[in-house]
């Protein structure tokens, strides 16, 4: 397949100028399809196809392993969410009270809440400011690392934050962690199906992913990955006829639970959830992760540019190359975010507003005219409000 040839990839109307990725993707035309076809076949025949969508179920933990080098599809659960994800790992864990979870200020709920919560059990929620104190000598990855202490059980981190897009440094953290025998949690929803991220390289002990964003597919199904020696310890939190061992055999009033990562999967899977995920990693898979990351570097850089040519934005996202994500916040001396945020939806141009800036958050297939465009409107809107 031609990997420069993008522009087939998605319909969006003409008239939409989307540059919100990091919130919720729309689909590709191979995913908008598969989802179609499987409706027309549920319609017209019912499960009488189960087998098959068995194997595509398969397929999917298979295609999962493989974009982020997941030494077996063993180790890969479908869930729900994110969040459902973490929760596998605070609720399956044995904590004992003293213990801490360092994770940073900047985190999204979903890597905060599930942590909070543990609090009833007596666990400590060491909370770091990343950006605090930063020099040559002392990074956002060092302010984490420097929280860990004798008590540490388990940090937890974004792959990449999610208000501004800062890229952390992954293995840097994975390394410390694995030889300080601190359990290593990574959120990496902000990463998976934009940039290259890889299981082993980073010593993750725990990593999970929705599908709705950067792998732009349907909302309802994600995946959870767990470290096969760990997994064993992993208690589950919830239970049902699709997490044991023998799952079809529904007569038995013994059972086990399941030796693979399955173990985490409850009740009847989301099979249509299933269909268009797969779809969606297929294309990532196709296209290449590392040519999709150059091109969405490409256009974070892109952005950038366009941006700092208006007056009085100011950029709030790091803009260095090994920093950039898909990510690009800022926001305007004299102009609310939330007026230009509201003006730029009105027209069109979808965004997001996060932690009081505008968000842009183009993706692989995302053209420089759309880009040109929603910063020529953005242009005109600052000037209707000043």
């Amino acid at each position: 397949m031609q990997k420069t040839d993008v522009s087939a990839d998605f319909s969006l109307n003409n008239d939409l100028f989307y540059l919100n990725h990091a919130a919720v993707s729309p689909w590709s035309v191979c995913t908008a399809q598969s989802i179609k076809t499987f409706a027309d076949e549920n319609a017209l025949m019912g499960a009488a196809q189960y087998l098959k969508w068995m194997e595509t179920e398969q397929e999917l933990r298979e295609n999962i392993s493989t974009l982020i080098n997941a030494p077996s599809s063993n180790d890969i659960a479908l869930v729900k969410n994110t969040s459902e994800a973490l929760s596998f790992v605070a609720y399956g864990l044995d904590w004992k009270a003293g213990e801490n979870i360092v994770i940073a200020k900047q985190e999204f709920p979903s890597n905060r809440i599930v942590w909070q919560s543990l609090a009833l059990q007596g666990v400590e929620i060491k909370f770091v400011d990343l950006y605090q104190n930063l020099s040559k000598h002392n990074s956002p990855e060092d302010n984490l690392l420097a929280a860990i202490d004798s008590n540490t059980r388990l940090l937890s981190v974004s792959s990449v934050q999610y208000a501004d897009g800062f890229r952390m440094d992954l293995k840097k953290i994975g390394d410390y962690c694995r030889s300080s025998n601190i359990l290593y949690c990574v959120d990496a929803i902000q990463s998976i199906g934009a940039l290259k991220f890889d299981v082993q390289e980073i010593n993750a002990d725990f990593a999970m992913a929705d599908g709705h964003k950067w792998l732009m597919s349907p909302e309802g199904l994600g995946f959870f990955y767990c470290r096969e020696t760990l997994r064993k310890k992993l208690r589950p939190s919830q239970f049902g006829w699709h997490m044991v061992e023998n799952q079809f055999d529904f007569d038995s009033l013994s059972w086990s639970e399941a030796q693979t990562a399955r173990k985490f999967e409850c009740g009847s899977p989301n099979m249509l959830g299933i269909h268009a995920l797969n779809s969606s990693i297929k294309l990532i898979l196709k296209r290449d992760i590392h040519f999709i990351e150059q091109l969405i570097i490409k256009n974070a850089q892109y952005t950038v540019k366009k941006l700092k040519s208006i007056p009085d934005i100011s950029i709030q996202s790091d803009i260095n190359e090994h920093r950039m994500s898909g990510i690009i916040s800022f926001r305007h001396t004299h102009c609310s975010s939330e007026q230009l945020y509201n003006k730029l939806m009105a027209q069109n141009v979808i965004c997001a507003m996060r932690h009081g800036n505008v968000r842009f958050s183009a993706h692989y297939y995302t053209t420089e005219k759309v880009i040109d465009t929603a910063i020529e409107i953005l242009k005109k809107q600052i000037a209707t409000i000043e």
